[in-house]
């Protein structure tokens, strides 16, 4: 309701105002005429459009302001019924310095055309201009949060998960799970491309991507029709840093530490119309951990209590290498290729220890060995073409083909209590998950401040699994276990989607993007021998409207409404059952259907002297939310088992308030507070084993806090905190983290590179957190410490000889921002 009241206000105020100028309320008295000025302003720097820029005419006689207006989004204006005689132009944005056009002579009857006018960044006066740091942060746009990720430090040698801990409205658990307002059910792209390792697992994906090397992360709150309609809780873009050098370059990035170590090589190659890109990326790190489980399950027999223990030792390799080219067919044609590859390799090794108790009485004690390997390759090809009819119409097309292959195996050694081996458990599971997508885009502008946009998509998509447990005596041969499952699934989905986007920037500084979209997905899927899956067809129609107004000063002010789909992805469909820890079993659910959220947003942004402050309220509704359930298994006595299902009913509202401030020219500070509200409704099992109406509710807080100094000689400092706090579950709740890391770096004197020393978690042994669950089956007590106390030094060395050239052509690529990734699944 206060959003559809927000809507009113602005479509009354937007009639009925007067078309807002930069000049004085006097406006109306000054003599009117039938000519017209008009430019598009530049950023010199970047060759692109300052949108909203102001633009005021005045008069050289009195050097009274006459008339004014403001550019729209692509940097153009006009201004209209101009008086014949002699002006100047003052054309001004914040980070930019002011622009004066003087001798604007202006003859009866006859426009005049300025051409492009370009401002000057003023970033490096910080003293006079205050708040150009602020816009090198955080940029608002009208659907999403713009954070500027380039001057970070302590992130060197790390990864993508460590930053965008400290992006507004982000929260980062110590897996590497996002979560954007408290909702894991988001997509993640890079540089607006997907993956299918993404769509299988996000938390491994952001392990590939070196921090050091992302730009800018979009936090996209409330994703236009032309987007997919996947991702209940929003849209995250991570952009990695790209230039238009040519000439030949090279950069050198490693890091050292004693719970990780990084070696990144990227370099470019451009010569005239044609350049190439190769890059890779190694990240190794190794972690242990110890945790302890107390669960009691409940029967018409009596309690069972489990007593777990363990200590594990975590090893991984992430890597990533890329090779891109791309080709300036002509003037307003542009190609361009990509092919990736990613590798994930992880392995743990944990010692398990047992105690069972059935009625307080201890009744079996027993310990494993467990080897888990969790690999995976990813192979991603796409083809992009754009062509460009004239400034804002252009029509492209891209394909993209990813395959990705996962092995997720573990092998145990089950022990005697002399602690010999007495028999052995292995579980191979093969996944494959390719794609194929073809996407079409066409866009033009019908009038100087509306834009049309429309398009068509397909996406092909198949997911395969093939599971089985071996067993052996503590000498023989591996054999196909007979009480154990083995099984496959044959997954096939086609999704057929079409938008159509409506854009308009209005001179009183209003931007509405409204639009909707409609998507049809088709299913089929068998379990092998066991027969087929009844799937039905589904299609969804999804709306958008977002609105912005820039206010007085520098003030903006949002509201936005967006209907979101999730689909199941393969984390929550593959059936193999995950035996590793008998007594905590792990399965997905191939029968999952999608879930349905309507999103509700108003947000304020604005400048208080040198300091920037976003703040913004939300709430959502989902239907059929996706999250997991455990229960107690039948057949196995004081086990339980996790899996996903479709629950009734999920609620959510919060707020949250980011702000940066400049202490000094050279010091910033800045946060951010996070509160959520949850509601979840559910079904679950009784003792009896029938349903019965589950819910739960509750609080969650968060925050985060950054310092940044900026010394002599090149030094830099830079100190971090985050902390999530308790979150809830259908079932229980899960405590809350902190993590925190102190850092430096020295520039050398060339600009070539750095030399930096990073701490993390350093005052602590590492981070301990808890989960408490309830059922009527089962009550769950689980503890963990992660020992990532952490000391790293980094390095960063730039060779090569360069030169700018003007920013060559930007090619469309596909987003498949379309199903739901690894992680709890909420």
């Amino acid at each position: 309701m206060l959003v559809a009241s927000f809507f009113c206000v602005l479509t009354l105020d937007s009639f009925a105002q007067a078309p807002a100028t930069a000049a004085s309320p006097n406006l109306e008295t000054a003599p009117k005429g039938n000519s017209k000025i008009s430019g598009i302003v530049l950023d010199s720097a970047a060759a692109k459009g300052v949108e909203f820029a102001s633009i005021a005419l005045f008069n050289v006689a009195d050097n009274k302001a006459v008339d004014g207006t403001t550019a729209d989004e692509t940097g153009k204006f006009a201004i209209t019924k101009v008086a014949p005689g002699s002006y100047k132009l003052l054309i001004s944005f914040i980070g930019f310095k002011d622009k004066t056009i003087n001798n604007i002579q202006v003859e009866k009857g006859k426009d005049i055309d300025l051409g492009s006018v370009q401002l000057a960044s003023s970033v490096q006066n910080l003293q006079e201009v205050t708040i150009t740091g602020e816009k090198s942060l955080v940029e608002e746009k009208v659907d999403r949060l713009v954070f500027n990720a380039e001057k970070d430090i302590t992130s060197k040698g790390g990864d993508a998960a460590d930053l965008l801990r400290k992006v507004p409205m982000l929260s980062v658990d110590l897996d590497g799970n996002v979560s954007l307002r408290g909702s894991s059910n988001i997509r993640v792209l890079i540089n607006n491309k997907p993956s299918t390792i993404i769509a299988s697992n996000v938390a491994d994906a952001l392990k590939q991507i070196p921090a050091d090397m992302i730009k800018t992360v979009e936090v996209i709150t409330s994703p236009s029709a032309k987007y997919d309609a996947e991702g209940s809780g929003g849209i995250i873009n991570i952009v990695t840093k790209k230039n238009n050098l040519q000439g030949l370059t090279l950069n050198i990035d490693s890091g050292v530490g004693n719970r990780g170590t990084n070696l990144g090589l990227n370099g470019s190659y451009r010569k005239g119309k044609m350049g190439f890109t190769l890059g890779g990326f190694g990240r190794a790190f190794y972690n242990k951990a110890t945790s302890v489980l107390n669960q009691t399950t409940f029967s018409e027999g009596g309690s069972f209590l489990t007593n777990q223990s363990s200590n594990a030792k975590d090893r991984g390799l992430f890597g990533q290498y890329s090779l891109g080219w791309d080709y300036d067919l002509g003037k307003n044609q542009a190609l361009s290729a990509g092919l990736r590859y990613g590798t994930r390799n992880f392995i743990q090794k944990q010692n398990l220890t047992i105690n069972q108790f059935e009625n307080d009485v201890l009744s079996a004690t027993s310990q494993r060995k467990v080897d888990r390997k969790d690999l995976s390759g990813t192979v991603d090809f796409n083809i992009d073409y754009i062509r460009t009819f004239k400034p804002q119409q252009e029509w492209s097309i891209s394909t993209l083909y990813s395959r990705t292959g996962l092995t997720n195996n573990f092998n145990t050694d089950l022990l005697s209590q002399s602690g010999a081996v007495s028999g052995k458990l292995k579980n191979e599971n093969q996944n494959y998950n390719s794609e194929f997508t073809l996407q079409t885009d066409y866009q033009t502008p019908i009038a100087k401040n509306q834009m049309l946009e429309f398009g068509a998509k397909g996406i092909f998509r198949t997911v395969n699994s093939d599971y089985k447990y071996l067993t052996a005596t503590e000498s023989g041969d591996f054999t196909l276990s007979t009480t154990n499952p083995s099984g496959s699934l044959n997954y096939n989905q086609n999704v057929a989607a079409g938008y159509v986007s409506y854009s308009l920037t209005t001179k009183n500084k209003y931007t509405i993007k409204a639009g909707t979209r409609y998507e049809f997905t088709g299913i089929t899927a068998d379990l092998g021998e066991q027969g087929k899956i009844s799937i039905p067809n589904y299609g969804n129609l999804v709306p958008s409207i977002n609105v912005s107004k820039a206010l007085s000063g520098s003030t903006t002010v949002k509201a936005a409404y967006n209907r979101r789909i999730q689909r199941p992805g393969i984390q929550q469909l593959n059936p193999n059952v995950n035996l590793s820890n008998p007594q905590s079993i792990t399965t997905g659910n191939p029968a999952l259907s999608p879930e349905l959220t309507d999103n509700f947003e108003l947000a304020l942004s604005t400048n208080i002297k040198k300091t920037y402050i976003n703040a913004s309220v939300f709430a959502r509704q989902t239907n059929n939310s996706i999250t997991q359930i455990r229960m107690a298994v039948d057949t196995l006595q004081g086990a339980v088992v996790t899996t996903y299902q479709n629950i009734g009913k999920q609620q959510a509202y919060g707020m949250n308030v980011f702000a940066n401030v400049y202490l000094t020219p050279k010091w910033t500070l800045n946060g951010s507070i996070d509160i959520l509200h949850s509601y979840l409704e559910g079904q679950a099992m009784s003792r009896e084993g029938t349903s019965v109406p589950v819910s739960n509710s509750g609080f969650n807080y968060g925050g985060r806090l950054m310092s940044q100094i900026s010394l002599q000689q090149g030094w830099g400092l830079q100190a971090f905190g985050f902390y999530r706090g308790k979150e809830i579950q259908l079932q229980g709740t899960r405590t809350g983290f902190y993590m925190y890391s102190l850092g430096f770096k020295k520039d050398f004197p060339n600009k070539k590179g750095s030399i930096g020393f990073a701490a993390e978690n350093f005052l602590t042994k590492g981070v301990r957190f808890t989960s408490d669950l309830t059922s009527p089956q089962f009550v769950q007590t689980s503890q963990t410490q992660l020992y990532n106390r952490n000391f790293k030094i980094t390095l960063n060395y730039s060779i090569g000889k360069m030169s700018f050239d003007a920013p060559k052509k930007k090619t469309k690529s596909v987003n498949n921002n379309d199903v739901m990734g690894g992680g709890d699944g909420k």
